[in-house]
Formats: structure tokens, sequence, C-alpha cells
């Protein structure tokens, strides 16, 4: 479990020492961020919020859900499709929204669960993907061991980070992520960490 930032600290020392590419991403990011979210409902259903808008767009949304109390799961199935709508949620999001509010999730129970179980129960819900599943257990849940290998910046920074001559698609950087256990989920940490030093370095001219 990653509850701190010296559980982070102590899987990038790990992951320093086993692989040389890690140590120079490491002294180029300094210290990598704990980023820990809350869990629950509320989390999961900002992540579907969230998908393929901007961050101003989700927090916007986001608010105006909040203030009209679609937040809560009870709300959300007595609640008319204009007024989800209205607050800038699509009409396939607002489907999502309503099939996680009657999903009946226990979020306290998938504390408990193994990794892989959490990725099945989450993604039995129509809108949560393998992606925001693992995303989920990484950030809200603090599972060290997860990564989310689908992910398009992690796969452009193990591009960059291991001199791959193309960027390694979901299945070819899963595999490859094996050899970071028990702490993928530090390594991924680390690569959105050097993939914006990365950016930034090439953004100087």
């Amino acid at each position: 479990m990653i509850r701190s930032e010296a559980c982070v600290a102590e899987g990038a020392d790990w992951l320093a020492r086993s692989e040389p590419r890690f140590a120079h991403a490491l002294r180029l990011t300094g210290p990598v961020p704990l980023r820990r979210r809350p869990d629950g409902f509320g989390a999961l259903m900002g992540a579907i919020v969230s998908q393929q808008v901007s961050v101003a767009a989700a927090v916007a949304i986001w608010g105006r859900l909040e203030a009209a109390g679609l937040t809560d799961p009870a709300a959300i199935p007595a609640a008319p499709d204009e007024a989800l709508r209205a607050a800038g949620l699509s009409r396939q999001k607002v489907r999502y929204v309503r099939a996680l509010a009657e999903a009946g999730i226990d979020f306290d129970a998938l504390r408990g669960l193994p990794d892989a179980q959490v990725v099945s129960t989450l993604t039995e819900v129509p809108g949560v993907g393998r992606w925001t599943a693992e995303i989920y257990a990484m950030f809200s849940l603090g599972r060290a061991d997860v990564f989310a290998p689908a992910d398009l910046a992690l796969q452009e920074s193990a591009r960059v980070l291991f001199a791959l001559p193309d960027r390694p698609r979901e299945a070819a950087l899963r595999r490859m992520a094996e050899a970071w256990t028990p702490w993928r989920a530090v390594a991924a940490r680390l690569l959105w960490a050097y993939y914006r030093v990365d950016r930034g370095r090439e953004g100087i001219t």
C-alpha cells in the first residue's frame, strides 16, 4: 500500500537501484509525488465526468453537479436526464453515471479486495474501463503494484526513457512493467513525472 510520501520514496529508491534508467529519471524529476485521492462513489463518478474533456471543463461540470445536488448516488436515479445534461454531461455520460449510481458498489469492501478483483468489479460498470479502474486502484486505494499501460503519457514516457524505436502499445508496456513489481504504481508516477520534465525540455529553444 502507498499511504505516504515515504512509501513513494521507498518504491522510487527500489526502482532506481533495479533499473539505471529509472535512476536517471529520478535525478531529473526529483522526489516523486504521492498523488493520493479520496476513494468512494464521488471519486469514480469524477473519473467518468473527466473522460475526454479538459481539466477545466471537468471542474466546471463537477461544480454544477455539486450545486444541483447530483453527486450523491441516491439522488441520481431520480434526477431527470435534462438536469444531468444541463450540468454538462453528454448523453453517454448520463447513462454511465446512472449505471454507476445503480451498481451498488461497496466501496468500503473494495479496500480489502485483491487488485485484480478491484479492477474486475469496477469494469463491470458501463463507462468504467480498465484504465479508469487501474487509476482508481492506484490513487484512490493506494495500491503499490498496479499499472495503467493504456495511458498514452506512460507509453510515450517509456519510449523516451528506454530509447524504444516506437511507443509501446498497452500489451507490450504491461509486459515490460512486470519487471517493476512490486512497485509498478511508483514506476507509473515516476514515468509521468519524467514525461513532464521531458516535455518541458523539448519546449526550450
